[in-house]
């Protein structure tokens, strides 16, 4: 066989055997496991190879290897007849005709045989696999015997040289497959509202152990609470007015919280009342949701203290909020039914000050950035502007004008939104 024929054959071997060692360790496993369950002939096979990886993979490296060994001897030939030419008669020698063959060689088996294969077949890796999968098996019973020598002498090294225990191979299905599903699919054509809402679903599901309870907490300016010197007509009427059926309790101020009362422990006289107050629990800002939830569930309690960093009351937060996390609004007696949210125009609208910064994005696809350091429209003007403004004040930030149009000394309430791009 010409040469030339036999490089070129022999980079297109490395090549394929690189392209699918890639695909193969990039390969959905939920969207392979979905494919058997519809009896694909490729997702079989390709099944066969997850349940021997060690021995699949060893395939691939041997037969790169070999395919790289034939490409070396066909390449020097090519090489060095054009070397010898090329270099001056002072230094040819064996040594310099053999460095510049293995330096040209290299960097075409490198761009062509390994960096190139690896980035093209990781973009669409499952139907990569698909169309190589038989051709793939044929080669894998052609060498299995050489696998079997190969990948036995490996572990007898890492076993009984450097006395490494060697695990059984049993790949189940985890978190990371299921997110890269979910990711993939969500960014399909496909647009059916229940789809979308069961990937929705799922996202926040997936996004949950990382959520901090700062981000779904009722921020402290919006907690409702009594002195624990309030008289019980105080009390009742704050239950009248608040619609809730707990109240916080605090001693001197909000930073102070004792406990609090149900609206089940009002018909007793004060003195009883504070007698029946109720226990509750404080949890730092940055403590896991996911824990805390856990947590709430185990001890038959609905509600906690959030505190800063400093031991004062940041928020409160319910079991409700906590689950909101995960499957979406749920209205709850600590939820505010004030929110404003009204569209003027396509560029003009008016917010809540508490309207999250990625439900804006989402559903009015505004470009806010967000941040850990604010969860709200309200924290995302303070953020930027530094303090709180007047009210009729406009803030321009980026391409949008902020006009408070509601507000207190202390706090946001209502913003005009318009869009100047």
């Amino acid at each position: 066989m010409d040469d030339r024929l036999t490089v070129l054959i022999s980079l297109m071997a490395s090549a394929l055997f690189s392209g699918m060692e890639i695909a193969f360790l990039s390969t959905n496993r939920l969207q392979l496991e979905l494919d058997v369950k519809k009896n694909s002939f490729s997702a079989v096979l390709i099944n066969r190879f997850v349940k021997h990886q060690s021995q699949f993979i060893g395939c691939l490296l041997l037969g790169n290897n070999i395919a790289n060994v034939i490409y070396g001897i066909a390449m020097a030939r090519i090489l060095s007849p054009q070397i010898i030419n090329i270099l001056p008669d002072v230094i040819t020698n064996e040594f310099t005709i053999l460095l510049c063959q293995t330096i040209l060689s290299t960097l075409l088996v490198l761009i062509v045989g390994e960096f190139m294969p690896k980035i093209l077949f990781r973009i669409n890796p499952n139907k990569l696999m698909d169309v190589f999968a038989l051709p793939a098996m044929i080669l894998y019973v052609i060498l299995y015997p050489l696998i079997v020598i190969y990948i036995g002498i490996s572990e007898f090294i890492i076993k009984y040289v450097f006395r490494i225990k060697i695990r059984p191979e049993d790949y189940k299905l985890n978190t990371v497959d299921l997110n890269d599903y979910i990711k993939e699919y969500a960014n399909t054509e496909e647009k059916n509202e229940d789809i979308q809402q069961g990937i929705e679903l799922f996202q926040r599901a997936m996004d949950f152990p990382n959520v901090k309870l700062r981000e779904c907490m009722v921020p402290r300016t919006d907690i409702e609470a009594i002195r624990s010197d309030d008289s019980i007509e105080t009390i009742i009427a704050k239950f009248e007015e608040t619609k809730h059926s707990k109240l916080l309790v605090y001693e001197n101020n909000i930073d102070n919280i004792i406990g609090y009362v149900h609206i089940n422990d009002i018909f007793v006289s004060r003195n009883d009342l504070m007698k029946k107050l109720r226990h509750i629990e404080f949890y730092p800002e940055t403590y896991s949701a996911q824990e805390l939830l856990k947590h709430l569930s185990q001890t038959r309690q609905s509600i906690a203290i959030v505190v800063d960093e400093f031991g004062g009351t940041s928020g409160v937060i319910t079991i409700e909020d906590l689950v909101e996390e995960i499957f979406g609004e749920i209205e709850d007696e600590y939820d505010d039914d004030d929110m404003t949210e009204k569209t003027i125009n396509d560029k003009d609208h008016v917010f809540s000050a508490r309207m999250e910064i990625d439900y804006l994005n989402k559903i009015y696809k505004f470009n806010f950035p967000e941040s850990d350091d604010y969860e709200t429209l309200a924290g995302y003007i303070l953020h930027y502007h530094g303090s709180i403004p007047e009210i009729g004040e406009e803030i321009r930030i980026g391409n949008y004008v902020f006009k408070i149009t509601k507000a207190t000394e202390t706090k946001l309430e209502e913003i005009e939104v318009k869009n100047n791009q």
